[in-house]
């Protein structure tokens, strides 16, 4: 994994030449592309998890509305969640291929993205960027792994995969490392998790949009 000091970030060695020529074509496009999350790592991910259980972090449903953890069963929450985020261990940010990005400049100044999709779509902060990804992106190498609603992970326009490095990341994941990371850890809901897990594995981790090139 590489820092990359502008914009602040984690990437993969393979992947912060590609990001920074996308930014740079992105600004001559007045865009200010910016990444609102790259790498994570597990303990990270391990933390948003629990903070979202706990109802310490935003829950929503599928359609964007705000659900409160508190009144949702343990199989119940368990799938709220990863409508929206992937188990510690199976977050394909732990790679260093993945970038949530949004436009900075769209934003009035000290304003951070939610990260919901009407933000990205018409008449959205963030549809000038949508349009802008959907004609260059591939170019760069990139795709969105979540770009069809295939009944787990909820469509995400601000995610982008850089195709060439998260292929091989992709092939090499499995379920038993997945179960044992999530055995490992301190993760709330575990065994709600690690019962549900092939189910999760088939509908949630590879059920994925691939690249069409």
């Amino acid at each position: 994994m590489v820092e990359v000091a502008d914009p602040p970030c984690v990437l993969h060695s393979s992947v912060v030449a590609p990001f920074l020529a996308l930014r740079a074509a992105a600004a001559r496009a007045d865009i200010d592309l910016a990444p609102a999350s790259a790498f994570r790592d597990f303990e990270l991910q391990v933390r948003i998890w629990n903070e979202k259980w706990l109802g310490r972090r935003a829950l929503w449903d599928r359609a964007g509305h705000k659900l409160d953890a508190s009144t949702l069963p343990p199989a119940r929450r368990v799938a709220a969640i990863l409508a929206w985020s992937a188990p510690p261990g199976a977050s394909r940010h732990h790679w260093g291929t993945e970038v949530d990005v949004y436009d900075r400049a769209a934003l009035p100044p000290g304003r951070r993205p939610e990260l919901v999709a009407a933000e990205y779509a018409t008449g959205g902060p963030f549809a000038r960027l949508t349009a802008w990804l959907d004609a260059h992106m591939e170019r760069f190498g990139f795709y969105r792994p979540y770009a069809t609603d295939r009944g787990g992970v909820a469509p995400e326009p601000w995610h982008l995969s850089h195709a060439p490095t998260s292929r091989e990341a992709s092939r090499r994941l499995r379920l038993a490392t997945v179960r044992a990371a999530i055995a490992g850890g301190e993760i709330e809901g575990k065994v709600a998790l690690l019962n549900a897990l092939p189910r999760i594995y088939t509908r949630y981790i590879r059920a994925v949009d691939r690249p069409r090139r």
